[in-house]
């Protein structure tokens, strides 16, 4: 059955897409959920235009990714943090820390959900941090792990 998308369908397709699916999946699961309609003629030109206001709205997503990327890769973004004689860190950095850091010295708003961090940070130094803000856009986003004031003691 073809079926055009009213929304984002894993595996499926994308909003406004026309695509070809099994006919008990479209009629059991994506109609009555309201996620896809039946391709007649008239839909079919509603799908175009849900197509060209995707594009416009994913162009416009990608340009505000970009300015984010182009502001914040070329500083680093320093984080205090307490630690012992050999570097290592009581506790760990982890990617909501860096998110509040970045959000503090640039004032730009990050989810921590958009950080690729493996294992939160646990030494002092630089660290390379993943930021993936569109599918399109990916950076590397340094990250400087210090002593900070209230690693010493008196």
């Amino acid at each position: 059955m073809r079926v055009v998308l009213r929304a984002d369908v894993t595996g499926v397709g994308k909003r406004g897409d026309i695509v070809e699916v099994a006919d008990g999946y479209a009629r059991n699961f994506l109609v009555p959920k309201g996620q896809a309609m039946r391709a007649t003629p008239g839909v079919t030109a509603q799908a175009a235009a849900m197509r060209k206001a995707r594009d416009v709205h994913d162009a416009r997503q990608r340009e505000g990714a970009e300015a984010v990327a182009r502001q914040l890769v070329p500083t680093p973004i320093r984080i205090p943090v307490r630690a012992g004689a050999e570097g290592r860190l009581f506790g760990s950095v982890t990617a909501a820390d860096i998110a509040q850091a970045v959000t503090d010295q640039s004032s730009v708003e990050l989810d921590r959900r958009r950080l690729v961090l493996d294992e939160p940070i646990k030494t002092l130094g630089m660290h390379e941090v993943t930021v993936k803000l569109h599918p399109e856009v990916e950076f590397q986003l340094t990250v400087e792990v210090v002593a900070g004031a209230a690693a010493r003691s008196g």
